[in-house]
């Protein structure tokens, strides 16, 4: 009976360890249990979420859909109003061309003379410049210009008619060659030589006497000449803002006493409007 006994308390140890190493092992797994069965709980959740936002998905997409389609034309009506806000510039010179067949002017005149050969005081006179070009090619024309002066002129001693600042007056028919040089859609300017003649009238205010006493020329139509040019500013396609100087030569002559007859140089100038007239060459 002593064997079982010593072999019950020899293998007793063993059965301890052993049950220990069970309890431990088992404990262990139940600790472990709720951790792994914890895990893919939040994996459902998450899975759950994802197909709740996926199933969500649509219900969310319409408002935001119709929000972007409400918003839409309060952009675009924000944008036009931008749009509309700013100033937008309009370039009336765009369509400026030198391909017109007429063109005419008119312009304030103004005309320096003498009314006699032989005067010291010369007279300012004012008036009206009339001109019209036909063009044949882009560079060269043909011009005419009629213009009218009047005004008052300085007269020699006369006494005892005692005449002071007779009216006097020029009235000139002139044509000839005229041609475009620089020129862009801001402007141009053109020259030009203009022949003809001019009808001097002197006497209309001298009370009947000779106009030998004031030292005037005879009124009469004598040979004249136009040379100078015009600076032109383009307004629009058709409308011109004009500057015309001159030099203006006449070849007067008196009938009385020592027949005189000579050219006179004299400036003139003139401001004012062309009109392009839209026929083209």
């Amino acid at each position: 009976m002593r064997l079982p006994v010593s072999f019950a308390v020899s293998i007793a140890p063993a059965v301890v360890a052993l049950c220990a190493l069970t309890c431990a092992s088992t404990s262990r797994l139940q600790a472990q249990s709720p951790s792994d069965q914890s895990s893919p709980a939040p994996s459902s959740a998450s899975q759950g979420s994802s197909q709740g936002s996926s199933q969500g998905s649509p219900g969310q997409g319409s408002p935001s859909q119709s929000s972007s389609s409400q918003t839409a034309p309060t952009q675009a009506a924000q944008n036009q109003g931008v749009v509309n806000g700013v100033y937008i510039a309009i370039d009336p010179l765009a369509n400026v061309r030198y391909d017109n067949r007429y063109d005419l002017s008119i312009g304030m005149a103004y005309d320096h003379m003498k009314a006699g050969p032989n005067l010291l005081q010369g007279s300012n006179l004012g008036g009206l410049d009339l001109s019209g070009s036909y063009w044949l090619t882009k560079h060269w024309g043909v011009q005419t210009s009629e213009r009218g002066y009047v005004g008052t002129s300085g007269a020699a001693p006369n006494a005892p008619y005692n005449i002071k600042g007779p009216f006097v007056s020029e009235w000139f028919f002139t044509g000839g060659p005229e041609w475009l040089g620089p020129h862009n859609k801001h402007g141009d300017i053109t020259a030009h030589v203009l022949g003809g003649g001019v009808y001097g009238k002197f006497q209309q205010d001298l009370l009947g006497q000779s106009p030998s006493v004031v030292g005037f020329y005879n009124d009469q139509v004598a040979p004249a000449a136009i040379a100078g040019g015009s600076f032109d500013l383009n307004r629009s396609a058709q409308w011109v803002f004009r500057v015309t100087p001159d030099a203006v030569m006449t070849w007067y002559s008196t009938n009385y006493g020592k027949q005189i007859t000579q050219w006179d140089v004299n400036f003139a100038i003139s401001v004012g409007v062309e009109y392009k007239f839209k026929k083209k060459r």
